[in-house]
């Protein structure tokens, strides 16, 4: 399977009964043949706020149920409006004296429907009242704009006043103004895919829809950076159209469904660093809100922002699906206090340890892309990346003269830091205990072979590996011993002899490789071990103490 879903036509049936058992919600029965979302706290006293469109927009419509938000939502198929009848449903459920606003997003198929409910409901007594939401500004003049995310502002700002207690006129009006106010816009990497479905390849598009229809123009950004101004030039010419150069914007930045949380934050940074940040003043918590399946897109949506919108935004409301709003500020930053006490370098120099030392960090920063691959076999495929990251700080601090050279303990003390300090990582924290305790035992006279495997042990008492893990024991182990009875050269044998025997160990004891299937790491080596052996045949004849 691709997908986590049961039967694709029962797609809909079951996500919406995932809602109902954790939202303030009823639904209606499948049986029905109808898919109904309403709020079970509602007691059709106040303006009942309804919504709804085709599924596939999820959290939109039924997350977004709730007070202070939607009375009732009403879901189609994938993509397709729900019937009449089904509309008209939801407006006799919830729709009291006070009656009811329909909110509809500007698509034939719910123009026609909602439209026909609407009509038929009047017939029958009830007080109905319509907006229509047509955001998106990347069409041509000619061609009626579609209802984007924006469509979600209006349901909340016409929720809140419905939930204050105003009446039908006052909750219809203020409906309108938010509609011809909010301008949005969409850029997607993708398609969405439908249950069932193959993903449909397309290129990077701006100015697209919801129901997975092709965007405007095909476009190529380079990065985020790229990505968020191609779609923000669009949007704020046409904001400053209607609106003026001077307007406060309330920001909502929509995942159509594909987007990482951390890739949200990337967009998020960029579209308030790239908007005036004179006028950027509230921005709803970016989050999937009007979705198309699994698009990787987002679109971006500008309101003006006075106090009347601003209370609406913030005000609080049981629907799950709304993330809150925020008021946007320049990053207040501080400077960490650090643990380094004392200078580095402060010992003898020696020119010959320095070449050998610069001689294995360049050998570690050369098989960074080697080490990598190797770790890809475990999972993430940062081991080169982080062994180069320690490699390049060792370097820069000889390139500094910030290193004792002549001195091995001091310069074992001043690695150990270095790795701590720069290189991160379970890998850093591990070296770092590893040139600390190296260092103790040189300080106290041991030979670099002893002090190596003094280093050793407290590297194993706080990591917990031990020879056979496929770790950089297997390898570090075998060089301290031959380093302790003969010389580098034959460290570094014994290094490589150790690294070459993790790729036929079957099973990792230790590390994220423990996570991993015995067989997916069959004859690959250990990156860590691959490391380390090669530092050793790096360094060449350094003479031992």
């Amino acid at each position: 399977m691709d997908f986590f879903f049961n039967a694709a036509d029962d797609v809909v049936d079951d996500g919406l009964s995932g809602l109902a058992r954790i939202a303030p919600v009823r639904i209606s029965d499948r049986d029905s043949g109808m898919r109904l979302v309403v709020d079970r706290e509602f007691d059709g006293q106040r303006v009942a706020v309804i919504s709804g469109g085709g599924a596939g927009h999820e959290p939109s419509h039924a997350g977004l149920v709730g007070h202070g938000m939607l009375a009732a939502a009403i879901a189609g198929d994938l993509f397709t409006s729900p019937s009449v009848e089904a509309v008209l449903a939801a407006i006799r459920e919830v729709t009291g004296p006070a009656g009811c606003l329909l909110v509809i997003k500007n698509y034939t198929g719910d123009r026609l429907n909602f439209g026909l409910a609407a009509e038929r409901a009047s017939r029958e007594g009830y007080r109905v009242r319509s907006v229509i939401i047509a955001d998106d500004v990347s069409l041509p003049d000619d061609v009626a704009a579609r209802g984007l995310a924006g469509t979600v502002l209006v349901h909340k700002i016409a929720g809140h006043a419905a939930a204050a207690g105003a009446d039908l006129d006052t909750v219809a009006e203020q409906a309108e103004s938010v509609s011809q106010a909010l301008v949005s816009i969409g850029l997607s990497l993708s398609s969405a895919t439908l249950p069932g479905a193959a993903r449909e390849p397309r290129a990077a598009e701006l100015g697209l829809g919801i129901h997975n229809e092709p965007g405007v123009s095909e476009v190529d950004p380079s990065d985020a950076r790229e990505a968020v101004r191609l779609a923000l030039e669009p949007l704020l010419a046409e904001a400053r159209q209607r609106h003026g150069g001077d307007a406060q914007w309330a920001v909502l930045i929509n995942n159509l469904g594909g987007c990482s949380t951390q890739e949200m934050g990337v967009l998020t940074n960029e579209v308030l660093t790239q908007l005036p940040a004179d006028q950027a003043r509230i921005a709803i918590r970016p989050s999937p809100l009007m979705t198309s399946m699994n698009m990787h897109g987002f679109s971006i949506t500008l309101l003006p922002s006075d106090e009347t919108v601003a209370a609406a935004l913030f005000s609080e409301t049981a629907a799950i699906g709304w993330p809150g709003a925020a008021h946007i500020a320049t990053p207040e930053t501080f400077a960490p206090i650090e643990s380094r006490d004392r200078q580095s370098g402060t010992g003898p120099r020696d020119a010959q340890v320095a070449d050998r030392l610069r001689a294995a960090t360049c050998a570690l920063s050369a098989a960074r892309h080697d080490l990598d691959d190797l770790d890809a076999a475990a999972g993430d495929g940062d081991t080169g990346t982080a062994f180069d990251r320690g490699a390049q700080a060792v370097c820069r601090a000889l390139d500094a003269d910030r290193l004792s050279t002549g001195d091995s303990a001091l310069l074992a003390e001043e690695i150990g830091d270095l790795l701590a300090y720069d290189m991160g990582g379970s890998s850093g924290v591990l070296l770092s205990i590893l040139f600390t305790a190296t260092a103790a035992g040189l300080a106290d006279g041991a030979t670099l072979g002893e002090a190596l495997t003094r280093g050793i042990a407290r590297m194993q008492a706080y990591g917990g590996a031990a020879p056979g893990d496929r770790t950089m024991l297997d390898a570090l182990m075998p060089a301290a011993e031959a380093l302790s009875a003969g010389s580098i050269a034959d460290a570094a044998a014994a290094a490589r002899r150790g690294a070459d025997a993790t790729a036929d160990m079957g099973h990792a004891g230790a590390g994220r490789a423990a996570y991993v299937r015995d067989e997916a790491l069959a004859g690959v080596k250990d990156p860590g071990a691959e490391a380390v052996a090669r530092v050793f045949e790096a360094l060449g004849p350094v003479v031992t103490r």
